[in-house]
């Protein structure tokens, strides 16, 4: 069980980076697997991903989630139900006029900190690359 928070540096504007990011369809863009999410109503959301966990064979699998975009604190909350307890927050601060900090806070049951601690890192560098990219 863990509590996991890395932050990231990013070369837009909060505002345009909050925009990006409340987009649910943007998802497979930057995270890790994601191959698609679909928006189901109000704050549900459906998601794919392709997965090769360690203790069995690589498959598709999707599943139901939420995600909660919140203007006001520029915050976008996710989570997803099954036995891991999986959620999470993003929150985006001004850094100078062209950049923001990226902070996301991550909550899972599992164990493997350092797997969960490489995912999150590989999903800010996603972050990063992906709106960045999609600002030029």
């Amino acid at each position: 069980m863990g509590t996991y928070e890395k932050s990231i540096t990013v070369a837009v504007p909060p505002g345009r980076l909050f925009r990006y990011l409340g987009d649910v369809e943007n998802l497979p863009a930057y995270m890790p697997r994601l191959t698609a999410a679909r928006p189901q109503g109000g704050d549900r959301v459906t998601v794919s991903a392709h997965i090769a966990p360690p203790d069995g064979p690589e498959r598709d699998v999707t599943s139901d989630a939420f995600i909660r975009v919140t203007e006001e604190g520029k915050s976008l909350e996710w989570g997803s139900p099954g036995p891991n307890d999986y959620h999470g927050r993003l929150h985006i601060t001004a850094g100078d006029e062209h950049t923001s900090q990226l902070t996301v806070e991550l909550h899972t049951e599992r164990t493997e900190g350092e797997s969960v601690e490489n995912g999150l890192e590989e999903a800010l560098r996603g972050i990063k690359n992906a709106v960045e990219k999609a600002e030029h």
